[in-house]
C-alpha cells in the first residue's frame, strides 16, 4: 500500500507545476492548462484522503466527479472567451488582451 503521504507530495507538485504555469505563462490558452493542473491536484487530494480515511460513504469520489464537472464548464466557457477574444483582437497573449481600452 502506497503510504498517503506520497500522494500529497504527488499532488503539491502537480499543483506547484499548474501554479507555475499560471503564474509564468502569457498565452491564455496555458493559463487555462495551469488552472486544469491545479484542479487535478485538488482531485488526487480528495481521493487520497477519502481512501486513507476509509470512509464507507463515496464522499471522496463524488467530490472528485464535482470537481472533474467543474473543470469541464470551466474549460468549456475559457475555451469560448479565448476564442471570442482570440476573434476580435487576433491575439491570445495575456498581456495584449485589454479588452476595457479602446
Amino acid at each position: 500500500m502506497i503510504p498517503l503521504s506520497w500522494y500529497l507530495i504527488f499532488a503539491a507538485i502537480l499543483f506547484s507545476l499548474g501554479l507555475y504555469g499560471v503564474l509564468a505563462r502569457r498565452n491564455a490558452v496555458a493559463l487555462l492548462m495551469g488552472v486544469e493542473l491545479m484542479l487535478n491536484a485538488v482531485i488526487v487530494n480528495l481521493i487520497a484522503f477519502w481512501r486513507y480515511i476509509g470512509l464507507a460513504e463515496m464522499a471522496g469520489q463524488v467530490f472528485a466527479v464535482v470537481v472533474f464537472a467543474v473543470s469541464a464548464a470551466e474549460v468549456a466557457v475559457g475555451l469560448a472567451l479565448v476564442i471570442s477574444i482570440y476573434r476580435r483582437r487576433n491575439t491570445v497573449v495575456a498581456d495584449d488582451i485589454d479588452m476595457l481600452k479602446f
